[in-house]
């Protein structure tokens, strides 16, 4: 695996630096796009000021809509995968400017925050070519405290390791449509269901019911923010759900909002 220049300077269409061990890329990319596994040796907040993208890491995958951003460690190996157009606005952090910020320690391990309106405007108004130095410094200082209120886990797909429970996940992400009896799906993979569900318990701290609601609905948050014409009641029904009242209740869960008010925000 590659580990990216920080930043590629070739490829970006606007790149700053504070001068103080943070430099921020903007950069569009059409749906589609694919940006193979890398690292980087910057920590990085990657964020769509428009648009859906997936990251995948070993631990899993993250869906990141509009009102989501992804905390990447330095030199941890990630792939990009573009949903739909997106307007990306990503900050690289050196790691011995987080060293001296004497950051806590959850920022070692991946993880997506929910952007709130404060967050949102502080990024974009990092890239404001009119910013002084004393600005950029106070928004990227606004930008680290709002990380440490902000994490939120509802986008996100672990991904066991074991073989067998790798294999049963690939096939439930292959359609998440189709309701998978765990007796099926393991002797799929060749092993017995009370297994299986054993793994799927140690791999993702998820039962097999749960994580496969979980797959489930982050087809429903892809579809949402990909689909400007889609209704929640048809997004319902592809998913297999019996009602829009069932759905929206495992929407809930999951995310802790409705469909309506999801589609609302992206």
């Amino acid at each position: 695996m590659s580990i990216a220049d920080p930043p590629i300077r070739a490829l970006y269409e606007q790149r700053r630096m504070t001068g103080d061990g943070v430099h921020m890329v903007a950069r569009s990319y059409e749906k589609g796009v694919r940006l193979d596994p890398h690292m980087h040796r910057e920590a990085q907040l990657v964020y769509a000021a428009k648009g859906t993208m997936q990251v995948t890491t070993p631990k899993g995958r993250w869906l990141v809509p509009p009102d989501r951003a992804v905390w990447v460690p330095a030199l941890l190996g990630h792939a990009i995968d573009v949903l739909a157009d997106i307007e990306m606005r990503t900050l690289y952090f050196e790691p011995a400017w987080l060293a001296r910020e004497e950051r806590s320690d959850s920022l070692d391990n991946e993880f997506v925050v929910r952007v709130s309106p404060l967050l949102h405007q502080a990024i974009l108004a990092l890239f404001d070519q009119a910013s002084s130095d004393e600005r950029i410094e106070l928004l990227v200082r606004l930008v680290m405290l709002e990380l440490h209120r902000a994490e939120d886990s509802a986008t996100f797909i672990p991904l066991p390791q074991e073989a067998r429970c790798r294999r049963a996940a690939d096939i439930v992400l292959a359609d998440p449509t189709r309701d998978y009896e765990i007796e099926t799906l393991a002797r799929t993979v060749g092993t017995s269901a009370r297994t299986l569900s054993r793994l799927f318990s140690a791999e993702t701290q998820l039962s097999f019911k749960s994580w496969c609601q979980r797959a489930r609905i982050a087809a429903a948050i892809e579809r949402l923010s990909t689909d400007a014409n889609v209704s929640v009641k048809q997004v319902a029904s592809d998913l297999g759900y019996a009602s829009v009242p069932a759905f929206s209740h495992a929407f809930r869960q999951v995310t802790g909002k409705t469909p309506t008010a999801f589609a609302e925000k992206t």
